[in-house]
């Protein structure tokens, strides 16, 4: 059941296929350097199965779709959210949270999700992330990944504890979801993928920032790549720790000019 589809706007994109830290009040480099922080680990989580989904089928006799989001929180890149329909004839061996894969089973898994499964990306760029806020353009993909889908839903399970408004079915929201449902699982595969790839595809363009490893996250070598080289139109202005980059920036050709 898998279609493919682009639609396309001047800031948004969606596909189809069937933290902020606050800034002191004498900042530094230092104190912007020490922002990048590695990603936790997420080993020890439960195993996500099909049991809510099958039970939900059962009771509302339509499809269930899991949506998962992937970039809310680095400094630099769009985020992307996936809805993710899975054939429950055909659910893909080892799905589970992206974060505890590892790259190639990821890429093994989002090959077999989107040849098996009715997909929709949606990607938020940076202009709307700035514009209105990473939650809302948060929000914002999740409905129009939705709207992308080939297939109308009985209800959605989305990942996290909000639905956004005037969402196009019923929904839930569902905290801990990837690690709970594989329908979620699934999306946060697709939503990991796809970005992960974008940021690469970034990264040939913006070699100074690393982004082919750290994918847009505040880490140190990020932190000091801005420091030497500045930002560029791909970084989140309306983070704390690029704003205080800005500041200090400025900060330092002010005593230049002087």
């Amino acid at each position: 059941m898998t279609k493919e589809k682009m639609a396309s706007s001047e800031e948004d994109k969606v596909f189809h296929s069937g933290d902020v830290v606050s800034c002191q009040s004498e900042p530094s480099w230092q104190d912007f350097v020490s922002m990048g922080v590695a990603r936790g680990n997420a080993s020890g989580r439960p195993v996500p199965t099909f049991d809510l989904e099958a039970e939900l089928m059962e009771a509302l006799h339509g499809p269930i779709v899991g949506i998962d989001e992937a970039g809310r929180g680095p400094w630099a890149g769009p985020v992307v959210v996936a809805a993710v329909i899975l054939n429950p004839n055909r659910i893909p061996e080892g799905l589970n949270d992206s974060k505890v894969l590892t790259a190639d089973a990821r890429a093994d898994r989002y090959a077999e999700i989107m040849a098996t499964s009715c997909v929709s990306i949606a990607i938020g760029q940076v202009r709307r992330i700035d514009r209105d806020n990473i939650l809302q353009a948060t929000l914002w993909g999740m409905r129009a990944a939705y709207r992308g889908l080939q297939t109308p839903a009985a209800t959605a399970l989305i990942d996290g504890n909000i639905v956004p408004r005037r969402f196009p079915c019923k929904a839930r929201a569902l905290v801990g979801g990837d690690g709970r449902s594989v329908s979620i699982a699934a999306a946060s595969i697709v939503a990991k993928v796809t970005r992960d790839r974008m940021m690469v595809k970034l990264a040939r363009r913006y070699r100074r920032y690393g982004w082919e490893q750290n994918k847009g996250y505040g880490t140190p070598e990020h932190a000091r790549a801005i420091k030497k080289h500045g930002v560029c139109t791909h970084h989140r202005r309306s983070f704390s720790p690029i704003e205080l980059a800005l500041q200090l920036l400025n900060n330092e050709l002010v005593e230049i000019s002087a």
